[in-house]
């Protein structure tokens, strides 16, 4: 059964009524972030039920050593944790002498939970009654300012409604925190200075190892029946926490208020040394503006962001609001404005997973980036990878590997492998392609062919280099195998020639040396720099084209497919509509053995394959693979729904495609995974906005232009997307009788509508 509390609205996340028993799950899907630093959606007041505690800022982790009973040469030393920060949005609230908890109080009625996706804000509403049978109104709003990044803002109302009542108001910073996932209990935050100017409060601590400097800071004014309080805080100061209490009396009905401004500056942004000053000036600027002008500001950097990303969709509330809740979520996590981040896949919304960079950025979040952005953010995000280059030629030599091989990590911080699954370490190799891939993906859509030459070729050439090595030469088929590898299906570990990894290996290889003979061309200075500093030579590429000619590829001559690696027919083949509700999702009722030993597929392998390759492979061979390996796929990955989408979507199977695309959309608000309260799956939402852009849409690059094959769901009237290409900006909206374009700017764009040009004017409506 999935969860099914979420109220349908096209712009809102809605929860009405208080359970105890969905609060962890609620804490994920509220969660708020601004790109810089995120929050579960924690109560402000105290609580005493299960809740998983969550304040996380970007870049700031904690190495956690790995757990295991054996070592392995070349084993990551750590684990990267996205730590759980200070918490700064903390508020006691105290009635008549009775703290309020919603889990201990007699009665809580009218609870209602909000978060307006439109306008960036998370509220909540509710009458609670308390054990000393004070009745109060509660009323709350708060957010994190995209405009100032390191600022967050609440208000939080109190009104008694039975009786006179003394309310206590005590927001406090807390660093006496802790991280759920961590390994060895150990304390990840040093405390260094517990400080107090007035009524602004600062907590200074570090984070053990890593030593990152950190300040969370607040600021609170309070208001009653809207009027401002001059009252001074009671001040309470331990080793970790920092408490200002504010009592005033309110008459029956009276409302008490409090703004509270808090954040977060860190050493990633300022001096350590200047962490209180910096904390100070955000805090003259709330103060200055004030809540509600922060609020408006709030609601038009939103705008900003929805009027280039919106995706609009007629006559499905649920499928509507689904994607919004995607791109929004896609949105809080990564902007694009600092290149020493990337996108985790949880985001700020837990700690699974716990580093921040997965193959998932360039196989999955590049491309709305790409097309929803300035195309500047999707290039940062192959930087990344470029200035890291260094740290995956270590990470390879760790493994044996020499000349300037490259192995990126499965799980990233600062370059260094830091996931503590070996098979996944060691075997899921396929991601270095994903890697280059996403450079092609780039300059096919962008026509910015400047990053090959001035960046890029270097890590195609040391990715090649390492697939030269990895693979060997089998004599009794007299071709190139990779062997003890793991596919994007992770339900089949240490398998021989898996075939997405070989064909990624093949055209890696030969996309390199496509670039290096055409940087050669025609940026002459640049090759002779990058020939010079990597020492390449014809004889080596000559190695690699060997392998890459000659490459072994599995194939079912009976079922003309390619097999998913040596072996996959050996297996009981059973489909999994077979298997009972029961033993789903099989990652949590069965053993791993049992798991390993199954057909059952966790995500598209081969069939990621021919997504990203589609050019590649006749739509016959398409459907025949999709007929065969679909069946077998139990969809327990994130990011299998949209895959699979796209290509139903493309074989005309609309009712197929529309079935997986609620699946990926609504994964986490429908909780079909059953894991949501342990965070979202920020990295496959980008994948839900390609099953409709791409999928529905049928959006791709075709011979340097851009080409629509559209479709829509019979159980949509319409729906709308736009586009930034080459800054062209094109929406699109499609509905059952034809497709119309409309193009802002001042330049005609050509493109192409089921294979026929068409040439869209600004400004103008063309109908197709």
């Amino acid at each position: 059964m999935n969860q099914d509390y979420i109220k349908p609205d096209n712009w809102s996340i809605i929860e009405e009524g208080y359970d105890a028993n969905r609060v962890k799950s609620s804490e994920s899907l509220f969660s708020i972030g601004n790109g810089a630093m995120g929050q579960r959606a924690n109560f402000e007041e105290h609580y005493s039920g299960p809740s998983f505690q969550g304040s996380y800022v970007a870049g700031v982790y904690y190495p956690d050593k790995t757990r295991v009973g054996w070592w392995k040469n070349g084993y990551p030393e750590y684990f990267a944790k996205v730590l759980n920060a200070p918490n700064w949005i903390g508020i006691n609230i105290i009635i008549n002498g009775e703290t309020l908890d919603l889990y201990s109080c007699k009665k809580v009625a009218h609870f209602r939970r909000e978060l307006h996706m439109k306008e960036g804000w998370l509220s909540r509403r509710f009458t609670a009654t308390l054990k000393n049978s004070t009745q109060v109104e509660v009323t709350t709003k708060r957010f994190l300012s995209l405009e100032a990044d390191e600022l967050g803002a609440i208000t939080y109302e109190v009104r008694p409604l039975n009786t006179d009542a003394t309310v206590v108001m005590e927001p406090y910073l807390d660093a006496g925190i802790s991280n759920e996932d961590t390994n060895w209990e150990d304390q990840f935050w040093q405390i260094l200075k517990v400080d107090q100017k007035d009524k602004q409060g600062f907590i200074v601590a570090k984070t053990m190892k890593t030593e990152f400097h950190v300040c969370p800071f607040m600021e609170s004014q309070l208001f009653a029946n809207n009027k401002p309080l001059d009252l001074l805080p009671k001040v309470d100061a331990t080793d970790t926490k920092l408490v200002f209490s504010y009592t005033y009396d309110a008459k029956m009905g009276e409302s008490v208020t409090i703004h509270k401004f808090g954040g977060y500056t860190s050493d990633r942004n300022h001096k350590n040394t200047k962490l209180v000053w910096a904390a100070q000036q955000v805090l003259g600027l709330a103060k200055a503006k004030g809540f509600h002008r922060l609020l408006e500001d709030q609601k038009q950097a939103w705008a900003d962001i929805w009027s280039k990303s919106d995706i609009t969709i007629d006559g499905d509330v649920t499928a509507q609001q689904g994607i919004r809740f995607n791109i929004f979520h896609l949105n809080q996590t990564y902007l694009g404005r600092d290149s020493r981040l990337n996108i985790g896949p949880k985001g700020f919304t837990g700690e699974k997973y716990g580093g921040s960079t997965y193959w998932d950025t360039e196989a999955y979040c590049i491309p709305f980036y790409m097309t929803t952005k300035d195309q500047n953010v999707a290039r940062t995000l192959l930087e990344y990878r470029y200035n890291h280059l260094d740290k995956a030629i270590e990470n390879a030599e760790k493994l044996g590997f020499t000349n300037g091989a490259a192995l990126y990590p499965m799980v990233t911080m600062n370059g260094e492998e830091c996931h503590n699954e070996w098979e996944i370490t060691f075997e899921e190799i396929h991601r270095n392609g994903a890697i280059a891939f996403a450079m092609y993906n780039y300059c096919r859509y962008t026509g910015d062919y400047s990053y090959i030459p001035e960046k890029g070729l270097e890590v195609l050439i040391a990715i090649s280099r390492f697939w030269q090595q990895r693979a060997s030469y089998s004599q009794p088929k007299k071709q190139y195998v990779i062997l003890g590898v793991t596919g994007p299906n992770e339900y089949e570990n240490n398998v021989n020639n898996n075939w997405y990894t070989n064909y990624l290996a093949q055209w890696c290889i030969n996309y390199t040396i496509e670039n290096i003979k055409k940087v050669e061309l025609e940026y002459p200075e640049d090759f002779i720099r990058i020939a010079e500093k990597v020492k390449l030579s014809k004889k080596e590429v000559a190695l690699w084209k060997a392998v890459a000619d000659n490459m072994y590829f599995p194939y079912s001559e009976k079922h003309r497919v390619y097999l998913q690696q040596d072996g996959f027919l050996d297996k009981e083949m059973i489909p999994a509509d077979q298997l009972p509700k029961s033993q789903r999702p099989i990652n949590q009722k069965w053993s791993w053995d049992r798991i390993l030993r199954s057909p059952f597929i966790k995500q598209a392998d081969t069939l990621q394959g021919f997504y990203f390759f589609e050019d590649r492979f006749s739509l016959e061979e398409l459907e025949r693979h999709f007929d065969f390996y679909e069946p077998f796929t139990v969809h327990e990955s994130s990011l299998s729904p949209c895959v699979h989408s796209i290509q139903a979507a493309k074989l005309g199977r609309l009712d197929q495609a529309y079935t997986l695309y609620l699946r990926t959309s609504r994964l986490d608000l429908d909780d079909y995974n059953h894991e949501v309260h342990e965070g979202l799956h920020i990295t496959s939402m980008a994948g839900t906005w390609m099953s409709i852009v791409e999928g529905f849409g049928g959006m791709r690059v075709k011979d340097d232009t851009l080409s629509f094959t559209p479709r829509i769901p019979k159980q949509w009237e319409a729906y709308s997307f736009k586009v930034n290409f080459r800054n062209h900006i094109l929406k699109v909206n499609v509905c059952h009788k034809d497709t119309t374009f409309e193009l802002e700017g001042d330049r005609p764009l050509q493109v192409l509508v089921n294979d026929t040009p068409v040439t869209v004017n600004p400004n103008s409506l063309v109908t197709v």
